[in-house]
């Protein structure tokens, strides 16, 4: 450092800085060279002057903190360390990455173009016909330019079907916990933890549904869309946002975003932000230039043209900065890595801040756990959002899918408009002997006339309208094979299942709805997959900043500490409400509805309240419990319901009384009636010899009759004569039974 003159050769001036921010003391914390330097410290813990080992002394001559010290290695482990490492090690690795990161851009020249193509097949931009020598290049005088709706029906409809199943009106996130052997009060606690943290993503991060809502326009369009999870410092919370798949550049060599050399995340900053972080700590302190004009590519500028902005702003002041925040593996001087306690010359990973204009390096910071400080490996801070794999580190959507029938379609659709105006308004052709007028064009308006000059010629010789054809049926049959063609790979077709289709088997429609959503079911998987992984680094960051969770919650579910806070994220894991294998409210409602038919068919094996829970909720009620009795009431039916039960019942009963008696009357009516038919044929049906076997049939009785008469009395007569003083009561008793029996003995008795 240069000396101020007066300043004896063994002090060192050091300059005033800025002051921090007054919300908090600094922490200042200075590596003592082998025990020997010797801070002086003033009331607040500040330093004021460092003795040195060389005899030399730092000073601070205003009587404000040394700010160089708080940047030695000893500070946070996630502080910018760019203010400890030389400037000519910053140029090169400023130099170094940005070389890398323009053959990066290089690598995806070709996806970049095909997107711009794609975003203009989209036809947001309103295109007039054109006219004839026009910019646009319009051949022909009114030629149409009107595009086909394939590409855009297929990306509309996929981003509304995904942002109703990602992002549910009452939070996208639910709790799962694993651990069956969980008591009440940890089931409390995991309750209180997804309400707070649904109403951290829909209210306190507000920003979090808008942003991702737009994600699913990019991700179903392109194929290919980031959401970058960080603590932001301005806004002082975690915070996930949506990163445009053209602004992450990763060379197109790259499998995935773990196994990428670079991960470049590129970003316009306004100049008051960037030096917001600078008074922050979070980037160098250092004068910028001036931000140059943006070198815009292929699908900016499409970008642009399609919302119709253009860059109007020559001014420097009011340009945008353009930041690269590139994530990569660098042997950074003074911090090199060790093992075992040598140094081993291994790349370790870093976040280093640039930016493009000046070519200054802004921050450097270590992008690895301290956990893993022998062998480092990179945090993940984006995560991809996949429509389908491919072959590439960039994956394949719906302009790549439907990109060139949509442009086969669009050409048919322009020549079926262009031949129907050249058949109603034919061009012509005109004899040069009647060419005396002073113009050949002619517009003749309705109920109009034109004056022609032939020279004697009839007018039917002098001009001659070219043969245009109609439009051909076949070119507008093939253009509706092409676009059911397009609808059935995009994902875009109905099935009709209603009364168009009335005839057809259950098992059948069942099948076809089925086979219409494999694709959007397998793209749905994908994006829970990716959904569940985002919310992973949401909870690390939490777990970095406990008290940004419950900050900013005026009515928490539960009153927080760090202690419990953290306690609750290691016992769940936070995973989307949406259901992985239902990519549709109409297959949840189909669900819902075989539920409710197996209850109806076991009701004894089911639990009544848990099923219409499921279905108030598939329903789309948030909190179906209001429709419900208390728990102390169930099982005991409301006045008012009972009072309209026993109304009813009574009613019922009446009429069915009234309904059973008139049936009882005709019953009875008619078993009369067949009574008497009986009567009647039975007496018609009778012979003689029905009467004699009648006669026979009485007289066997009879007999009958009489023989168990006297078999009665003989026991009674042998029952007295056992009896010592019946003996002489069984004569007068019995004989005059007997004689009477034996004269009506019937012929042939015994």
């Amino acid at each position: 450092m240069p000396l101020t003159p007066g300043l004896v050769p063994n002090i060192r001036q050091v300059y005033p800085e800025p002051e921090p921010a007054e919300t908090e003391p600094l922490d200042i914390i200075v590596e003592m060279d082998d025990g020997t330097d010797k801070p002086e410290f003033d009331d607040n813990g500040n330093i004021l002057k460092i003795e040195h080992a060389d005899g030399s002394i730092t000073v601070s001559l205003d009587g404000k903190p040394i700010q160089k010290a708080k940047r030695r290695d000893g500070g946070g482990w996630f502080d910018n360390l760019v203010d400890d490492v030389d400037e000519g090690s910053l140029h090169q690795i400023a130099d170094d990455l940005l070389r890398g990161i323009a053959d990066d851009i290089e690598s995806r020249r070709e996806w970049i173009e095909d997107r711009a193509q794609g975003i203009k097949l989209l036809g947001l931009k309103i295109e007039i016909p054109g006219l004839q020598g026009a910019s646009d290049g319009a051949p022909i005088e009114g030629m149409s330019r009107v595009r086909h709706p394939l590409l855009l029906e297929a990306v509309l409809r996929f981003q509304a079907n995904a942002r109703s199943e990602l992002l549910p009106t009452d939070g996208p996130v639910k709790i799962r916990n694993d651990d069956n052997d969980s008591d009440l009060k940890e089931d409390q606690l995991a309750d209180a933890l997804e309400r707070d943290l649904n109403h951290y993503l829909t209210s306190t991060a507000a920003e979090y549904y808008p942003d991702t809502d737009r994600m699913l326009l990019t991700l179903g369009f392109g194929g290919t869309a980031f959401k970058k999870v960080y603590f932001c410092p301005l806004r002082n919370r975690p915070v996930s946002e949506t990163v445009d798949a053209n602004d992450l550049i990763v060379n197109n060599s790259a499998t995935d975003l773990r196994n990428a050399r670079r991960i470049t995340h590129r970003t316009y900053m306004k100049p008051s932000t960037v030096k917001r972080l600078q008074i922050l700590g979070v980037y160098r302190d250092i004068d910028l230039s001036d931000p140059k004009m943006k070198d815009l590519d292929s699908v900016q500028r499409a970008e642009r043209e399609q919302q119709g902005i253009s860059e109007t702003s020559v001014r420097p002041e009011d340009r945008d900065r353009e930041i690269y925040e590139c994530y990569c593996e660098l042997d950074l001087p003074g911090f090199e890595h060790k093992y075992k306690g040598e140094e081993t010359g291994l790349e370790i990973p870093y976040r280093v801040t640039i930016d493009v204009s000046s070519r200054n390096v802004l921050s450097i910071v270590r992008n690895f756990d301290e956990d893993q400080s022998d062998l480092p490996e990179a945090r993940q801070n984006f995560v991809k959002y996949t429509f389908v794999p491919g072959f590439g580190f960039y994956d394949i959507g719906l302009l790549h899918i439907l990109g060139n029938t949509t442009n086969a379609i669009t050409a048919a659709w322009r020549e079926l408009l262009d031949s129907g105006m050249y058949s109603n308004f034919p061009g012509f052709l005109m004899a040069d002997t009647g060419a005396r007028q002073n113009t050949n064009i002619f517009r003749v308006p309705p109920g109009g006339g034109a004056l022609v000059k032939t020279g004697g010629m009839p007018i039917t010789q002098a001009i001659m309208p070219l043969p245009y054809k109609e439009p051909s049926g076949a070119l507008m049959n093939l253009v509706g094979n092409m676009a059911e063609t397009g609808m059935r790979i995009g994902g875009t077709s109905e099935q009709q299942v209603g009364e168009g289709k009335a005839d057809a088997p259950v098992g059948t429609t069942l099948a076809m709805i089925e086979q219409a959503t494999k694709v959007l079911n397998a793209v749905h998987k994908r994006l829970h997959a990716a959904q569940t992984e985002e919310f992973g680094l949401l909870v690390r960051c939490f777990k970095e900043n406990p008290e940004s969770f419950w900050q900013r919650n005026r009515k928490p579910a539960l009153q927080w500490d760090q202690t419990r806070f953290l306690s609750a994220l290691s016992n769940v894991e936070f995973v989307p409400q949406a259901d992985p294998n239902t990519s549709s409210h109409a297959q949840r409602l189909l669900k819902l509805m075989g539920l409710k038919q197996l209850q109806g068919l076991n009701p004894s094996m089911y639990d009544p309240i848990a099923i219409d829970t499921a279905v108030l909720q598939g329903m789309g009620w948030s909190n179906p419990s209001q429709f419900m009795v208390p728990p102390s009431a169930q099982g005991k039916p409301l006045p008012e319901l009972v009072e309209k039960m026993a109304k009813a019942q009574t009613d019922k009963t009446n009429a069915d009384a009234r309904m059973l008696d008139s049936q009882t009357r005709a019953e009875e009516a008619k078993f009369r009636m067949d009574l008497d038919t009986s009567k009647h044929e039975i007496n018609k049906a009778k012979t003689a010899n029905d009467m004699q076997n009648y006669s026979q049939e009485v007289e066997n009785q009879r007999r009958m009759q009489m023989s168990n008469e006297r078999i009665q009395l003989i026991d009674l007569a042998q029952s007295l004569v056992q009896h010592p003083e019946g003996a002489g009561l069984v004569q007068p008793l019995i004989e005059p039974a007997l004689q009477e029996l034996e004269a009506n003995k019937p012929e042939g008795m015994p």
